[in-house]
């Protein structure tokens, strides 16, 4: 993604927290819709990020075509994007997902379900990553995006609205991505609206809540923020943690020592 697009996504980032008070799940759920929309316009999508026209010209174009069919804070955010200069119509359709999500997740935290949703949204990863067939059905080109959304609707009905509705977007709109890539995404967002970071965590047995908190405070201090716990009991790993935090991997399982120690008898 370029300078300008990265610039935009922060720049729509400071569009929510100037509206704090007016982000709702409604609203989050039309940011989503209006991306299903502009994923499928090209022509849309590509006006409405033409560099040739004018600011003000692209966001009269966004308010001529949403006005009057979502609500007003709706159109403003749409309109705020449409002002902001990106290098393709398929970047202002990335950013505007990812709007939608922090408006979800804004208004998550406002109503106390935040903690829940990231729960929600960790449990369908795994899910996701044990089940070839839940894969497989969600990115069959053969099922339709409304029946891939239904699916997700079906298998998580018990779940908070706002995971609902992110998850079945999400599988309505992988647009070639992998689906435990996207689900990572709204993962990690859910953890950047506390200004925290995600570790995924695999241990061969469970951790006690004195671990919990002993592992947690030592990638604190590791990443210089809060971190949440997303925590996998595996007994391949046979003994001891595997973390992984954004990009960095701290792996010391006895797995990894026995491999290690095979590939330097081996030579």
């Amino acid at each position: 993604m370029s300078s300008s697009s990265l610039a935009g996504r922060s720049a729509l980032r400071r569009e929510v927290d100037a509206r704090l008070a007016a982000c709702s799940l409604t609203v989050a759920e039309q940011l989503l819709a209006a991306v299903s929309l502009l994923a499928g316009d090209k022509t849309l999508r590509t006006a409405l990020a033409d560099a040739g026209q004018s600011d003000e010209s692209r966001a009269a174009l966004a308010k001529d075509v949403f006005s009057g069919k979502v609500d007003d804070v709706t159109v403003e955010l749409l309109a705020a994007a449409a002002r902001l200069r990106w290098s393709n119509g398929s970047d202002l359709v990335e950013a505007l997902e990812e709007l939608g999500a922090a408006v979800a997740f804004t208004a998550a935290e406002a109503d106390g379900s935040l903690g829940t949703v990231e729960e929600e949204l960790f449990r369908f990863g795994r899910a996701v990553e044990v089940s070839a067939e839940l894969q497989m059905r969600l990115t069959d080109p053969a099922v339709s995006a409304a029946g891939k959304a239904a699916l997700v609707r079906d298998l998580i009905a018990s779940a908070t609205p706002t995971t609902i509705a992110l998850l079945a977007h999400m599988a309505a709109n992988l647009r070639g991505r992998r689906v435990d890539s996207a689900v990572t995404t709204l993962t990690n967002l859910a953890a950047a609206q506390r200004e925290r970071v995600v570790a995924q965590v695999r241990v061969a047995v469970a951790l006690d809540d004195a671990q919990v908190d002993r592992l947690s405070r030592a990638l604190a201090r590791f990443s210089d923020r809060e971190v949440r716990l997303n925590i996998v009991v595996d007994p391949t790993v046979i003994g001891g943690v595997s973390v992984r935090l954004g990009d960095d991997v701290i792996d010391g399982t006895m797995l990894t020592r026995i491999t290690q120690a095979r590939r330097s008898l081996v030579g």
